[in-house]
């Protein structure tokens, strides 16, 4: 039987972490880029966004990572009726994001609960979910709501190392967040699924929500360095920027139970102390 070929529109942090789950399991990949070929892994085909629809002729499945704007969704705007016409297409992943869900005051949401979007960033994330279901007539949707993307690269270890961390506390004000290689761990366990047409939601989203200067303090605790002194929320909020005010303005945990059963995959990393401990290791390796 021919491997199944995946196209990832989007080879950025977590759509190249998907890449490389992929070819692992032996598929053939195919990603897009807007700024050209660098860093996508060995064995996957990087081609221009612009120039993705002849791989459409034989692809099996298909991640879509782009953030939508204001003009919605950059993929479904160019590339829809050719994803509906695809002929051997069967399965469609979306990475969306739990911000959809808004201010839950520090309560719990799971899949079953109803967006509830708090800002114009989050609101075109719901409409672009929902133009993604219209193609679950055609071929199976898993839309992924991923919770505070990190791992190597992109963590506290960074931050602190730049002398930019920042130990904020609010008390009470929790976060859910999720290590880059579980959510590629997750993406590769939903399409190795078989399934007819129709629509899945699933929480990306580890066990352990908890207040962002934990994370802080632990991080610090590991490179064996003291962390940064403790500022209290209302101390700084008048000088942050919008888009820092939206994050401390919600506050929800996100769980995530119901996602890894369906998919018969557990957390590498079920809080963010195992993911900044693998990230050290990892960081260990590549310096030799």
């Amino acid at each position: 039987m021919e491997a199944p070929h995946l196209l990832i529109f989007g080879l950025g942090y977590s759509g190249t972490a998907v890449a490389w789950a992929a070819t692992a399991l032996g598929w053939r990949v195919t990603g897009t880029t807007r700024s050209g070929a660098g860093g996508a892994p060995d064995g996957v085909a990087v081609i221009p966004f612009t120039e993705a629809a002849p791989a459409l002729t034989d692809v099996t499945h298909c991640l879509a990572t782009a953030a939508p704007d204001a003009a919605g969704d950059p993929v479904l705007a160019r590339y829809e009726a050719a994803l509906r016409a695809a002929p051997q297409l069967r399965w469609i992943g979306y990475l969306s994001t739990t911000g959809v869900y808004g201010n839950r005051d520090g309560g719990w949401v799971d899949e079953t609960a109803a967006p509830a979007p708090g800002s114009a960033r989050t609101r075109w994330r719901v409409a672009t979910e929902q133009a993604w279901a219209a193609l679950a007539s055609r071929c199976a949707v898993d839309v992924f709501r991923l919770a505070g993307i990190y791992g190597p690269g992109r963590s506290q270890f960074d931050a602190l190392r730049a002398g930019m961390a920042r130990r904020i506390l609010k008390p009470g004000h929790e976060f859910s967040r999720i290590h880059r290689d579980d959510i590629a761990g997750a993406v590769a366990a939903a399409m190795r699924q078989e399934h007819a047409p129709g629509l899945r939601m699933f929480n990306v989203a580890d066990d352990a929500p908890c207040e962002p200067a934990v994370v802080i303090e632990e991080a610090a605790q590991l490179l064996g360095i003291d962390p940064p002194p403790a500022v209290p929320f209302a101390s700084v909020r008048a000088a942050m920027s919008p888009m820092a005010l939206s994050f401390w303005a919600e506050n929800r945990k996100v769980s995530s139970r119901a996602t890894q059963q369906a998919l018969g995959y557990a957390w590498r990393y079920p809080s963010y102390r195992e993911g900044l401990r693998a990230i050290l290791a990892e960081e260990a390796a590549a310096a030799g």
